[in-house]
C-alpha cells in the first residue's frame, strides 16, 4: 500500500493515509487511458454539421448554355460545386460520434489514470476542504498553500461554498466522486482530493 502525506488548508502536513493498492497501485494501462480520451471527446461532439451537396442545392435544373460551339468550357448545371452557389463537394452530414467502452475498460482506465497521478506525485489529499462562505480569494489562498495552481479539486459532498469559490479561477474545476473522469484527471496539473472522496473513490472502484 502506498501512504500518502495529508494536508491541511495552511498547507501544512497532518498526517498520513494508506491508499488501496487496487485502485492507486494498479498497472497503467497506456492504451486504455488513451482510448477512455479519445471516447470522452468524441462523446461530447453533437455531430449536427451539415452542408448541401449538388443534388440538394436549389436551382441549377437547366444546362447553362448549349454543349459545344460557344467557346466556354461544357457545363451541366449551374449548381455544380465550381460555380458560385453550387454544392459542396463531400459536404458533412449528421452523424454519430459516439465510441462505446465497456465497464471494465473505463473502470481499469480511471483507475490508471489515479495511478499515474499518484506516481508521478501530483496527488494532494487534504483533510477537508471547509469556507465560511463564498469567496474566490480564500479558496485561492488555500491552494497557494498547497503551491497548487492548475488543479482538478475532488469533493465528497456537493460543498456549494467550496464549488462556487472555485468556479471564477479559470485553471481551477470542481468534481464530485461520481463524476471524475479521465480526461479531467489527466488535464489538470495536480489532482487535489479530500480524504473522504479518496474513500469513496476506493469504496466504488477497488
Amino acid at each position: 500500500m502506498a501512504s500518502v502525506s495529508v494536508y491541511n488548508m495552511e498547507g501544512k502536513e497532518v498526517g498520513t493515509m494508506e491508499l488501496s493498492d487496487a485502485v492507486f497501485g494498479v498497472e497503467v494501462n497506456d492504451h486504455l487511458v488513451h482510448l477512455a480520451v479519445v471516447a470522452q471527446l468524441a462523446n461530447k461532439r453533437q455531430g449536427t454539421q451539415k452542408a448541401k451537396t449538388r443534388s440538394e442545392v436549389s436551382g441549377g435544373g437547366r444546362k447553362p448554355w448549349r454543349q459545344k460551339g460557344t467557346g466556354h468550357a461544357r457545363q451541366g448545371s449551374t449548381r455544380a460545386p465550381q460555380w458560385t452557389g453550387g454544392g459542396v463537394v463531400f459536404a458533412p452530414t449528421p452523424r454519430d460520434y459516439t465510441i462505446r467502452l465497456n465497464k471494465k475498460e473505463k473502470k481499469l482506465a480511471l483507475k490508471s489514470a489515479l495511478t499515474s497521478r499518484l506516481q508521478e506525485k501530483k496527488l494532494i489529499v487534504v483533510d477537508e476542504l471547509k469556507l465560511d462562505g463564498i469567496k474566490t480569494k480564500n479558496f485561492k489562498a488555500a491552494l497557494d498553500n498547497l503551491k497548487v495552481n492548475k488543479a482538478l479539486v475532488v469533493l465528497n459532498e456537493n460543498d456549494q461554498n467550496v464549488v462556487m469559490s472555485a468556479r471564477n479561477l479559470p485553471d481551477v474545476k470542481t468534481a464530485l466522486t461520481n463524476t471524475i473522469n479521465v480526461y479531467d484527471i489527466l488535464k489538470y496539473n495536480t489532482v487535489v482530493a479530500t480524504k473522504a472522496a479518496i474513500a469513496t473513490i476506493e469504496e466504488v472502484y477497488a
